[in-house]
């Protein structure tokens, strides 16, 4: 490997790690060999995948963010409204598993605890800014747990995710998913696979070529948002990070249809070679698909 500078390089090495740097070095090797580089490999070219696999990461994260919040507002106005009780989520009735249920308001209870033990958030100026959790904690005594909104506020994606699935009744469910576009098979598949991809970007890990374990169900229902070209996505493609682009691109298209984060995600893949697009499972030609070029007009 060319290393054009010595210092630069060992400032890098220094601040990110060997460990985490090594992953984005296999590309560069030749095959076979006991970890020897291609002639013409500089420490620039690992570099700059690194800070490309940063980049989407921050991308990906971002519309995360967006289906995560949907889907939380999708589970408390559904349900806090077709039941009239923004306590409904204390109510075993509504789970499969009393035990699932019971680790639910678990979680509740100890956020409701720290948040009570802690100090309240401090602003500028010495001014103390409560969160809505504590505000209800000290101003309502009855009932003892906080409403739904307050209540999604304290859980992972992860546990997000469980609540969903052991929602006793499939009509809830299906209420759920069709806030956001989808329907219950559809977001329940989703839901797992983006637990898996935000953990990922929460701890930094590389995303742009990693094997995921659990993919995005691919929609049979027309009435999910979904490539429109017969075969654009081959079957090589479904275990790679591209249909998980795709699904939440389709479900911003319902909460955010004026989104320009399509856009944003032409613009990273655009000037990277075909060994970034290859790993990301994304085909020839991708932008080309209306699902996708309706939106980089």
């Amino acid at each position: 490997m060319t290393i054009p500078d010595r210092d630069r390089t060992r400032r890098y090495l220094r601040h990110i790690g060997y460990f985490r740097l090594s992953p984005y070095t296999i590309p560069f090797q030749s095959p076979g060999t006991d970890h020897l580089f291609r002639d013409g490999t500089s420490f620039d070219d690992v570099l700059d995948l690194y800070v490309f696999d940063r980049a989407l990461r921050l991308l990906v994260m971002d519309a995360l963010e967006r289906v995560e919040v949907a889907v939380r507002a999708a589970v408390t106005d559904h349900m806090s409204t077709t039941y009239g009780d923004p306590h409904w989520y204390v109510q075993p009735g509504h789970f499969f598993d009393g035990r699932k249920h019971a680790g639910l308001l678990q979680i509740v209870q100890k956020s409701c605890d720290e948040r009570l033990r802690g100090a309240p958030d401090a602003g500028e100026d010495a001014l103390v800014h409560r969160s809505a959790l504590e505000h209800y904690l000290t101003t309502y005594g009855v009932p003892e747990l906080p409403p739904s909104w307050l209540m999604l506020e304290a859980l992972t994606i992860g546990q997000l995710d469980s609540l969903i699935g052991n929602l006793k009744l499939r009509s809830d469910r299906s209420a759920i998913a069709a806030n956001v576009g989808l329907n219950e098979r559809v977001l329940t598949s989703w839901m797992r696979s983006y637990v898996r991809v935000r953990n990922i970007c929460a701890h930094h890990g590389r995303l742009w070529n990693v094997g995921l374990g659990v993919y995005p169900a691919i929609p049979t229902s027309q009435a999910v948002s979904w490539l429109e070209a017969p075969g654009a996505l081959p079957r090589r493609s479904e275990k790679r990070l591209y249909p998980v682009l795709i699904s939440l691109q389709s479900i911003l298209n319902t909460i955010s249809p004026h989104s320009g984060w399509s856009r944003r995600l032409h613009d990273l893949l655009v000037t990277r070679p075909v060994m970034n697009l290859t790993g990301m499972g994304m085909p020839e030609g991708w932008a080309a698909d209306t699902f996708w070029s309706d939106h980089l007009r």
